[in-house]
């Protein structure tokens, strides 16, 4: 993969607003978003697998991101020509980012976490990284988000899980001086996931996770099931809704701004960018 120049690259990010097909909707109906036609930002080859996506605080001028294998935190304006990035470790699966309390949180896919204050990201290597390793169940994880000062981690793979039949969660705080404890569990009910898709059995990956600030409610990102679920504040399965294969390549990442309107990153492949899309809020 190309490499960055010190701190900061002049790039370009295209904007464009797409269309997945004229008269009917490959996407389901998510109240509030038309999914079949978001604007989309294409994201330089640094960033082709761009994974997790954040907002400090749900302002919307900075995107925070990671991709799958540097471990390099990313931030720039929506659709803005400048990229900055800091290094905060070594290569691995790097799988989404939170920013909470001033301090950036970035997980990997074993659940290791690594936390640094924001404001030791304007240099080459971050400064003040704290590792945290065995937090949480042994597993895959892809989804984390912060909300109310503490973080909420969804387990893709479990270990001994019958993934038929539910989704297991986590929760973490976030201490003062970044440090990171697990302090909570939660989980989520797969089998009303299936009967609301007409299956009799489904298996649940979920990739990304985010809050809507609008209405209190999880939507929680399936990259493999192709699907956005939606739950209540408690975690109760409410809805879901089909996602287009076509337009969400391999989506891993979530996030919403203060507005409610919601974004989502997509992995890029051999032809084509990663990229984020916006879905407007639309009362």
């Amino acid at each position: 993969m190309k490499k960055l120049s010190y701190l900061i690259t002049i790039l370009f990010i295209g904007v464009t607003t797409v269309s997945c097909g004229q008269g009917k909707s490959a996407s389901g109906n998510l109240p509030g978003y038309d999914l079949n036609h978001p604007v989309k930002y294409d994201m330089p080859a640094d960033l082709l697998e761009i994974s997790g996506i954040a907002f400090n605080n749900g302002d919307a001028s900075t995107i925070y991101a990671e991709q799958d294998e540097d471990g390099k935190l990313f931030w720039f304006k929506p659709g803005g020509k400048n990229i900055s990035h800091t290094k905060f470790g070594k290569h691995g699966d790097y799988e989404d980012v939170a920013i909470m309390n001033n301090y950036a949180i970035l997980m990997r896919s074993d659940a290791n976490f690594y936390t640094f204050p924001l404001s030791g990201i304007h240099t080459k290597d971050a400064s003040g990284v704290q590792e945290f390793k065995q937090l949480l169940p042994a597993g895959e994880y892809e989804g984390m988000h912060a909300y109310g000062g503490k973080l909420y981690v969804l387990c893709k793979i479990g270990k001994g899980v019958d993934h038929n039949k539910i989704c297991n969660g986590y929760v973490v705080s976030l201490a003062s001086n970044g440090s990171l404890n697990k302090t909570g569990n939660f989980s989520i009910d797969v089998k009303k996931i299936a009967a609301l898709a007409g299956a009799k059995k489904m298996k649940f990956h979920p990739s990304a996770l985010a809050k809507n600030p609008l209405t209190r409610q999880w939507y929680i990102l399936s990259s493999v099931n192709k699907m956005i679920v939606v739950t209540d504040a408690n975690w109760n399965v409410q809805q879901i809704y089909p996602i287009d294969p076509n337009m969400f390549l391999q989506p891993e990442g979530m996030a919403f701004d203060n507005q409610g309107n919601l974004y989502i990153s997509n992995e890029g492949s051999k032809t084509q960018p990663g990229n984020i899309l916006l879905f407007k809020y639309k009362r």
